[in-house]
């Protein structure tokens, strides 16, 4: 426990950010890091509450009150060996994560929780640092033998792959884009993280065993009869990449995309990629309507205001949330109210409870020009378009951010006929294996799709369950 009167004495207080009119001309991260007496203080809030909620809450269930004591008591060195003993990547999750472990601290009934996500920011800039040998490769005491394949470098992959290879398994991981992160390198743009944390933790994985290979089509030129025959466990970390579309009249229009190729382009732009003028997805000096109110429309925001766009709009087809917790969504549930993103701050109109129509074109009968929308009302559970509230919306560039429906079917999934559930997913047992002998699932493309540190906790579950199952075949075969 930090200080037990800590949370009296201490308002909650988060990190400053660089001014949305500065940050908004780059692609830098825009939180600034606080001073290390700043966060001491706020992990000094941490009370002794009984129960720590937080736990429940953190899908990787980090040891939260402990790490808040260390960081209280200037001990860096030993928060960061905590905190590293149930998260792989910190230094993610401290900056993309929602914290719904704050959403279940028990000062989140007064509406002040711990400031749990930014101290464990703190505790990962020091591992970054060299604190707490965060960064030294855990080396394994001894070898396996076992040779194993993770198809995907997104979230679940590299922390099953990292956990495998600390096993002493040794592992290959398969990604058929040219770097190594899937949405972690592709998805989220590098104002909300910037890629150099990627490839500090792909040097230590090097250093612990993996192998990354880019660019291999699995399920294309690498079948799934030559991985099983290769490999003595497969594990699938996919995600989830299939795009909800919008089928509606002018959806073939050009100007209309899926959001997730906007921010492809713009991340690979960052990396120093050049992208071919024809084709190129820009926001500048254009209209810009985002449809879909997540993480993926509010990266698009924030994407579109660097671009510099004439105007970012948002369409939510979803009703707006209360501004506070209301009675039938009480505490420690994740609250159900409305958040404005950093990207929203930035300038974007939102509207809600708002249905797309239809696109209209422009002169040329090519081009998106503007968008049909209707007020929706939801009353009953149906949605009901309200008379006389239909009109029309300048646009140049339609954003499409409505969610994902599953992982491809094509590919390794079809070639292996792997059952699906009713949502699209892979079917697994509670240990990631799936209906073929050797092969596992882990993250998105058995859960859906979900936030970065489900999909890092699914990653470590999966790694448990591949490891045990070949420690169980290797003694069934000596004994």
């Amino acid at each position: 426990m930090a200080d037990p009167r800590g949370f009296l004495k201490i308002k909650r207080a988060k990190p400053q950010e660089r001014p949305a009119a500065e940050r908004t001309r780059d692609w830098s991260e825009f939180v600034l890091e606080p001073p290390a007496a700043d966060v001491q203080a706020q992990a000094s809030r941490c009370m002794d509450c009984g129960i720590p909620f937080c736990h429940q809450g953190c899908p990787l269930g980090n040891v939260i009150p402990e790490f808040n004591d260390l960081v209280h008591r200037g001990r860096l060195d030993d928060a960061v060996r905590v905190l590293h003993a149930t998260n792989n990547f910190p230094e993610i999750t401290g900056r993309i994560c929602p914290a719904p472990c704050e959403a279940s601290c028990v000062l989140n009934l007064e509406d002040a929780p711990v400031t749990i996500k930014d101290v464990e920011r703190t505790i990962a800039r020091a591992a970054l640092d060299g604190a707490g040998g965060g960064l030294e490769p855990v080396l394994a005491p001894a070898r396996s033998g076992k040779k194993i394949d993770v198809v995907g470098s997104g979230p679940a992959g590299l922390a099953c792959a990292q956990q495998l290879a600390r096993a002493g398994h040794d592992v290959v991981v398969l990604e058929r884009d040219d770097r190594i992160g899937g949405l972690l390198r592709y998805g989220i743009p590098d104002f909300k993280m910037e890629k150099r944390i990627l490839d500090l933790r792909m040097t230590q994985m090097r250093a612990e065993g993996v192998t990354f290979e880019t660019r291999a089509d699995v399920g294309g030129k690498i079948a799934a009869a030559d991985l099983l025959a290769r490999f003595d466990a497969v594990v699938l970390c996919l995600g989830s990449r299939v795009p909800r579309d919008l089928q509606v009249p002018g959806r073939e229009l050009e100007g209309v995309h899926f959001a997730m190729d906007f921010l492809v382009q713009q991340n690979a732009r960052v990396a120093g990629d050049v992208m071919p003028e024809a084709g190129a997805l820009l926001a500048t000096g254009k209209h810009v309507v985002v449809i879909g109110g997540g993480d993926t429309g509010s990266d698009c925001v924030g994407t579109s205001n660097r671009h510099g766009a004439a105007s970012v709009s948002q369409l939510e087809l979803m009703p707006k949330s209360p501004l506070v917790r209301m009675p039938e969504n009480p505490w420690p549930a994740w609250p159900l109210v409305l958040r404005t993103s950093s990207s929203q701050e930035e300038g974007c109109a939102r509207d809600f409870s708002i249905m797309t129509k239809g696109f209209m074109a422009d002169a040329s009968g090519k081009r998106v020009a503007k968008l049909v929308v209707v007020q929706v009302d939801r009353a009953g559970g149906k949605l009901t378009e309200i008379a006389g509230t239909e009109r029309e919306i300048p646009c140049d560039l339609a954003l499409l951010a409505m969610g994902f429906t599953g992982p491809e079917r094509v590919g390794i999934v079809e070639q292996l006929g792997l059952p699906l559930d009713a949502h699209g997913n892979v079917v697994t047992t509670a240990t990631g294996a799936t209906s073929i002998a050797k092969v596992f699932a882990a993250g998105d493309i058995s859960r859906g799709q979900s936030l970065v540190v489900w999909a890092l906790a699914d990653g470590r579950r999966v790694a448990a369950g591949v490891d045990a199952q070949l420690r169980a075949t290797a003694f069934r075969a000596t004994g």
